[in-house]
């Protein structure tokens, strides 16, 4: 279902409580949600005004992937980014890094099994920026 998008820094600030596999309808809502939105790459439940640790985002071909309790392990190749933020009205100036090893879980046959994988260029920059909502970080 398309949720609205929550703009008060006071819910995004929040840390995100750890997701479970009952969070399944939560994940379709940001995949339905993200997919509503122009120019949207990613989305965290916290912008939809879900204080979870799950997160949606689009690759290369435009399918969509879903991480419960993502979490970044290491970064090589800092850099300063211009970034914005589908609840943020201004871009800011942020590190990010160029490759990312992440761990995560994932949802097979209901329940949630880890994974880790690593993460390069605009897909690694998203998943950085879904990993500060997580975390209730505003860029």
């Amino acid at each position: 279902m398309i949720k609205d998008l929550v703009k008060d820094e006071a819910i995004l600030s929040q840390k995100c409580e750890k997701a479970t596999a009952e969070d399944a309808e939560l994940a379709q809502d940001l995949v339905d949600t993200m997919k509503s939105l122009e120019d949207c790459g990613c989305l965290a439940a916290n912008q939809i005004g879900v204080a979870k640790a799950v997160v949606a985002y689009l690759d290369e071909n435009e399918q969509a992937h879903v991480m419960y309790n993502p979490r970044i392990m290491m970064g090589l190749g800092a850099q300063k980014v211009q970034e914005s933020c589908m609840t943020l009205d201004e871009p800011s100036k942020v590190t990010r890094y160029a490759k990312v090893k992440v761990a995560y879980d994932e949802l097979v046959d209901g329940e949630l099994k880890s994974k880790k994988r690593d993460f390069i260029g605009w897909t690694a920059q998203m998943i950085q920026h879904m990993c500060d909502h997580c975390r209730g970080k505003l860029v």
